[in-house]
C-alpha cells in the first residue's frame, strides 16, 4: 500500500484504506498517530472531510464526536496503563491549526519523559521527534494497536 492514504486520511478511512485505523466510532474514526514518541499517540478524525469545526455538526453528531473523543481517550489511558507502569494520564486536544478537517489528537504522558517537557504541552518537543524514523508507526506498535483496539471494544457495551 503506498501513502497515498496520508493525503486524504478521512476519505481514505471512509473506503477502508487508512492503515491506521483503530476502529470506526459514532462520530469518526479512531486511528493511530503516524508518530509514537508517546506510545499510544491516537487521534480522532470525524467522517466528513468537509467538517473543518467542532461547531459545523448539528448538535447531536458534534455530541457523539465529544463522546467518542471520551472513549478514544480513556482506550489510550487504559492501554498506556496496562503496558507501562510509568503512564501518568492522557491530553485530549481539539486544535484545529494545521489540517483542514476536525480532528482531535489523544496524547499519552508518562513519567520517563525528560523533565522540562513532562508537564508542557507535547508540542514543545523538538521537531526531530516527529520526524525520527525510530518514532514512526510500524509494525513494532502492533501490540499497542491490539490492546488500545480491544480498549475501545470493551467501552463500547
Amino acid at each position: 500500500m503506498t501513502d497515498d492514504w496520508r493525503n486524504d486520511r478521512i476519505g481514505s478511512a471512509l473506503r477502508g484504506e487508512n492503515p491506521t485505523v483503530l476502529r470506526r466510532l459514532a462520530a469518526g474514526f479512531a486511528v493511530i498517530g503516524d508518530v509514537q514518541f508517546l506510545p499510544g499517540y491516537s487521534v480522532l478524525l470525524v467522517d466528513d472531510p468537509a467538517v473543518q469545526r467542532l461547531s459545523e455538526l448539528a448538535r447531536g453528531k458534534r455530541l457523539a464526536f465529544l463522546s467518542d473523543m471520551e472513549r478514544l481517550g480513556e482506550a489510550v489511558e487504559r492501554a498506556c496503563k496496562r503496558l507501562d507502569p510509568a503512564f501518568r494520564r492522557v491530553n485530549l486536544e481539539i486544535l484545529g491549526n494545521a489540517d483542514p478537517f476536525l480532528h482531535a489528537h489523544v496524547w499519552p504522558r508518562f513519567d520517563w519523559e525528560p523533565a522540562d517537557l513532562v508537564r508542557r504541552p507535547v508540542w514543545l518537543y523538538p521537531r526531530e521527534r516527529w520526524s525520527d524514523e525510530r518514532y514512526a508507526l510500524g509494525p513494532q506498535h502492533d501490540a499497542l494497536r491490539e490492546v488500545i483496539g480491544e480498549e475501545l471494544d470493551g467501552l463500547a457495551s
